[in-house]
């Protein structure tokens, strides 16, 4: 393997290619290729100075570096469009052609079988295949979406070289098979990449749990933090358990039941010396058995009531007069209702 060498790198590829049959490829092939010369051509870049790998649905050029990388930069920003655009205008809806681009630079090197490899070649190669480049084409009514390796808007973009809008290229994540690579995309960010982008597009912080240590939301349930917690261990304090419904209320078992106020009963109700109440409410006091035993308040010692009112005194062989001043059916009198 020869010794690597600095290059700039231009990787360009058709989207939707393997989805054409044959004869559509070869054609796309051959507009590609026409492509990127006038391209190249413009700029000022002939092929001595330009070195180039065939991928079939993608080129890859390898731009001599006393070429400044600027030069190249300002005509795939401003000539690749336009070049694209002029083939397009010639060509049936079957030959539609759309373009992702990548700029990079960094050390490859030929194999002894005339490939050329490289860690800077790889990383360019993954951003070529991003599935966020491929999303922000798709999504852009333009047919080129280009982006730029973190080494070109470093020493490059960043500067705001003249014809190189630096404002207009957004710095995003890129996923790949070797974990995440960062890059500058020209242009709007697709809405499928907005999770990728890195500083300055951070979303709301999540509110931390009770209890924990405020630079991530505290464990679920109120264990511990591990040692990967990012803070002091704490426990946030167990949920109240929810209240049981409440049980239907009993029935009360059958008899007398004093609550406060007027005794109710419902029904008949026989007790002591054969004394019936009948069903209704009943005010007042109740007399069940024989009057006798010390004076009641309210009432005089011979059993009258402070009014002069006699009550009825029961005996076996005679009922008083009902507590609601109704007469017994005994009596043979209706008393009044």
């Amino acid at each position: 393997m020869n010794d690597p060498v600095n290059r700039t790198m231009l990787l360009v590829d058709i989207e939707k290619f393997s989805d054409r049959d044959d004869v559509e490829q070869a054609f796309l092939r051959r507009m590609l290729y026409d492509v990127v010369d006038r391209t190249m051509e413009r700029a000022g870049i002939d092929e001595t100075l330009r070195l180039r790998a065939d991928q079939g649905d993608s080129v890859m050029e390898f731009i001599d570096p006393n070429v400044p990388v600027p030069q190249v930069l300002r005509s795939v920003i401003s000539e690749l469009p336009a070049q694209l655009k002029a083939v397009n205008r010639m060509a049936s809806s079957a030959a539609q052609m759309r373009l992702r681009a990548v700029v990079a630079s960094g050390f490859i090197a030929l194999d002894e079988r005339g490939i050329w490899v490289g860690s800077d070649l790889n990383h360019a190669c993954r951003l070529l295949d991003a599935d966020l480049l491929r999303a922000a084409l798709r999504e852009r009514p333009g047919d080129v979406a280009l982006c730029v390796s973190q080494s070109v808007w470093t020493g490059i973009v960043r500067h705001h070289h003249l014809g190189i809008p630096a404002e207009e290229f957004h710095e995003v994540t890129l996923a790949s098979k070797n974990g995440p690579l960062p890059a500058w995309l020209l242009g709007s960010v697709p809405a499928s990449g907005q999770a990728a982008v890195t500083p300055g597009a951070a979303g709301p912080a999540p509110t931390p749990a009770p209890g924990a240590s405020g630079e991530r939301p505290g464990p679920a349930g109120g264990t511990e933090a591990g040692p990967s917690g990012g803070g002091s261990a704490s426990t946030s304090a167990p949920a109240p358990a929810p209240a049981p419904a409440p049980a239907p209320a009993a029935q009360p078992p059958a008899g007398i039941h004093f609550t406060g106020g007027a005794p109710v009963f419902g029904g008949g109700l026989v007790m002591g010396n054969q004394h019936g109440v009948s069903g209704g409410r009943v005010d007042g006091d109740v007399v069940l058995g024989s009057v006798g035993g010390p004076p009641r308040p309210g009432r005089t010692p011979n059993g009258s009531t402070a009014g002069g009112h006699a009550p009825g005194v029961d005996t076996p062989e005679q009922d008083g007069p009902s507590p609601d001043g109704r007469q017994t059916p005994d009596s043979g009198e209706a008393g009044p209702r």
